[in-house]
């Protein structure tokens, strides 16, 4: 992780890190000493701004920076802020020259720091924050975005029982199983009462396309959890991982083209669906980003995508709905979550559409 190219401050680089968040330094510099070969002190510790769901931390030694992901304290949603799959994820796919970070070391005893954590390398890079890449000419972000996608094909194409990953997630079924994850944790979160989300948590498990295969999925692909090399279109690292597991590529898939259906709420964050003429921008197309990852995995189409579009608008207003809950219970750990709640209704209602578009009557 490094600074993004984004200037906007909200996002990017560190800070002192929060009240909420401090701990025992001294602490994990004794366990950094026990378990990071070739760690040596002594520590500074900053927190990065972006993140809104496990604290993180930049881990600074005279010779090295590390990072360290750790669950928030606090009052916490079942299953949520998994930092110890998070680590299991990355520990499988490094060897196999997957880009990600290395891992150092995962530490379940919470009288450590207070709570479970995980230390990996600082991969220095860029961080972009708009996924249309104003700042580069048509050519690279062309490249940027070849680059993206053959990463994310190449997950998608790993073989999850060789590089020892049995057992990380249920095979099949894994749209039934995320639709019952995420309606629980929004009714948990729930603080207004949105119709279309009642109507999806009937509709969705009722519908669910058949033929789905299992694969990892990263479960929140996009640019700004990604490290690009410093000044090639490559892909160096893949952040984030809390939400990844064995599952349907397609769901994971088509939550990246996202980008290209959804305006975003953020104006300092456009999102692809807000750009005209994409071709002549070096952006493709929704269906020529679709044909070409079909192309890197070998499938000869993508059907059903208004039901995938209205399952991935549903997941991530349940998620969203999981900050604002956060938010309520005083554990958030991003100054803009308060924010979200008033995105949860939009994507409720984008959702609803995209399942009428599908088949939902009513």
């Amino acid at each position: 992780m490094t600074e993004s190219a984004n200037p906007s401050d909200v996002y990017t680089g560190t800070k002192a890190v929060a009240d909420t968040h401090k701990f025992d330094e001294a602490a994990l510099d004794r366990w950094l000493k026990a378990n990071v070969e070739g760690y040596a002190g002594p520590l500074e510790v900053r927190q990065f701004k972006g993140g809104q769901s496990n604290p993180t931390y930049q881990l600074i030694t005279p010779n090295k920076k590390y990072v360290m992901r750790r669950k928030p304290p606090g009052k916490l949603l079942p299953s949520a802020h998994a930092v110890d799959r998070e680590f299991r994820v990355i520990s499988a796919l490094y060897p196999t020259g997957f880009p990600v970070a290395r891992p150092y070391g995962l530490c379940e005893d919470d009288s450590v720091i207070g709570t479970m954590f995980y230390v990996m390398d600082m991969v220095e890079g860029r961080i972009l924050w708009d996924a249309t890449l104003p700042e580069y000419d048509p050519p690279m972000r062309r490249k940027i975005f070849d680059a993206k996608l053959s990463t994310f094909a190449a997950l998608h194409n790993t073989d999850w029982r060789r590089i020892g990953l049995e057992g990380f997630g249920k095979e099949g079924d894994y749209i039934a199983r995320q639709i019952h994850r995420w309606t629980k944790q929004y009714q948990m979160s729930e603080t207004t009462k949105i119709p279309e989300m009642d109507k999806l948590i009937e509709w969705l498990p009722k519908n669910i396309p058949p033929g789905e295969r299992t694969t990892i999925v990263h479960g929140d692909y996009r640019i700004d959890n990604m490290v690009l090399h410093p000044t090639e279109p490559k892909v160096i690292a893949v952040l984030d991982w809390e939400l990844s597991t064995l599952g349907d590529p397609l769901a994971d898939f088509t939550y990246h083209l996202m980008q290209w259906k959804m305006p975003s709420s953020d104006p300092a964050r456009p999102s692809l669906a807000q750009v005209e003429d994409k071709e002549a921008r070096g952006i493709p197309t929704i269906d020529q980003y679709v044909a070409r990852y079909c192309e890197l995995t070998g499938r000869d189409g993508l059907p059903e995508l208004d039901y995938y579009f209205a399952y991935n608008a549903f997941r991530l207003a349940g998620i969203l709905q999981g900050i604002v809950g956060r938010v309520r219970d005083g554990t958030a750990s991003n100054a803009m979550a308060a924010q979200n709640e008033g995105r949860v209704a939009p994507l409720a209602k984008f959702a609803y559409a995209c399942a009428k578009q599908a088949g939902l009557q009513g």
